[in-house]
């Protein structure tokens, strides 16, 4: 089980990236719990914003409509926020590849705009960085713990890399609060399934549900999972923690598995659909890490986090969210 949670009720939060499928999951959990929540993103086609993603909240959840770019639109929400969730970003790494320049906008020039922004307007702010496992490159050894060489193989990679190094760099320098959360494959309700630029599994999902064939690359390949849920706890366990300023972790799931069982395992819970092994697409293979897990013990042993859902529950519980929304998604 995971430490307890950090009491963020009456807690002033701006949530960026927050109508995408992490994003919506933290924001509509600190609504719940009385946080005060703000969210800020551009919905932009090719990410994962979605508006349905916060269906549901009641007018307790401000939806500002605007890119994190926007240096106006940012500094007006940061104002007075004792949060900031910094989880805008672009995912795709075959999209960082063919415009490399979006990319490096968004995943380092935009940072570098939210941390000059709270420097200025709000110092006292804590940030929480979501990073992402790429920053790693293919592994040298399994799991993978921090301290491993960070030779990213894409674009997308080092962009993020960047990002994370200035919430670092602005955390010993400036003072401003920050830790990075280095993500594995996160699933769950609300997650991207009409394609797979935000992760393969939502695209497999929507297969299945459809009764198709999709293709696993591969098949042996191993890959950990953490339900949303579980990351939700990650990120509000790091902001109520004074040890994680300046601080990198990694998020693993509960073992490390190969993707035909995954595969499997989501036939076997959606009841439909089918898959083939195939072989990795020339394209996609020059840019692909092999087998990668990560070591979390930093964050167990320093925030006392562990992931509580298991993979087969985890997946049961996202079919059967898209099960009755698949359209609305799709």
């Amino acid at each position: 089980m995971s430490a307890a949670i950090p009491d963020l009720r009456g807690a002033r939060v701006l949530v960026t990236g927050g109508l995408g499928f992490i994003g919506s999951a933290l924001a509509a959990r600190l609504a719940r719990s009385g946080a005060e929540v703000a969210v800020i993103d551009a919905l932009i086609p090719e990410h994962g914003g979605n508006r349905r993603n916060l269906d549901g909240s009641d007018g307790r959840i401000e939806i500002a409509t605007a890119d994190v770019r926007d240096e106006a639109a940012l500094k007006r929400l940061a104002a007075g926020r004792d949060f900031l969730f910094n989880l805008a970003g672009q995912t795709c790494h075959m999209d960082s590849m063919a415009d490399p320049w979006t990319d490096l906008d968004i995943n380092a020039r935009a940072q570098l705009s939210i941390l000059e922004v709270c420097r200025r307007a709000n110092p006292g702010v804590k940030i929480v960085f979501a990073g992402t496992r790429q920053v790693y490159g293919r592994p040298d050894s399994l799991p993978v713990g921090e301290d491993h060489p960070l030779r990213p193989v894409d674009v997308n990679g080092i962009n993020k890399l960047a990002g994370e190094r200035y919430h670092l760099l602005y955390n010993d320098v400036y003072g401003l609060r920050s830790c990075v959360l280095r993500l594995t494959n996160t699933y769950g309700p609300r997650m991207r399934v009409k394609d797979a630029r935000q992760t393969f599994l939502g695209e497999w999902i929507r297969l299945a549900l459809r009764g198709k064939t999709f293709e696993v690359w591969g098949g042996e390949q191993l890959r950990d999972f953490n339900y949303v849920d579980d990351v939700v706890d990650a990120l509000l366990l790091a902001a109520g923690s004074v040890r994680a300023n300046g601080r990198v972790y990694n998020l693993g799931g509960e073992r490390a598995v190969p993707l035909a069982e995954v595969a499997a395992l989501l036939i076997e819970t959606a009841g439909a659909g089918a898959f083939k092994v195939a072989p990795f697409p020339e394209d996609r293979k020059s840019i692909d890490i092999g087998d990668y897990h990560a070591d979390s013990t930093r964050i167990r042993s320093e925030l006392g986090w562990s992931p509580r859902v298991s993979l087969r529950e985890g997946l049961a519980r996202t079919v059967e969210f898209f099960r009755e929304r698949l359209e609305d998604y799709a």
